[in-house]
């Protein structure tokens, strides 16, 4: 079968769909935790500005989402199970 690039920018907006979703969880465990942003941002070894992005979904890295979810308590699946 052909590869199109339809069924890569399906893919890709998909999987952006889906952190969007998810990068809430976030911010929700650090407001429950009672983190500030800068807080997280020392307790994980962060930027503010990535954790900002993260919060947003606008970075999923697999490596800053596991720092994150580690730095909060949660599961490193965390983002893509909300």
């Amino acid at each position: 079968m052909p590869y199109s690039g339809s069924e890569h920018a399906l893919s890709k907006a998909t999987t952006s769909a889906a952190i969007n979703a998810g990068a809430h969880v976030f911010r929700e465990a650090r407001e429950a935790k009672g983190y500030s942003i800068e807080d997280l941002a020392v307790t994980c070894g962060l930027t503010v500005d990535e954790i900002k992005d993260v919060e947003l979904g606008l970075d999923a890295s697999p490596s800053y989402l596991r720092r994150v979810a580690a730095a909060l308590g949660l599961p490193e699946n965390a983002a893509c199970n909300a």
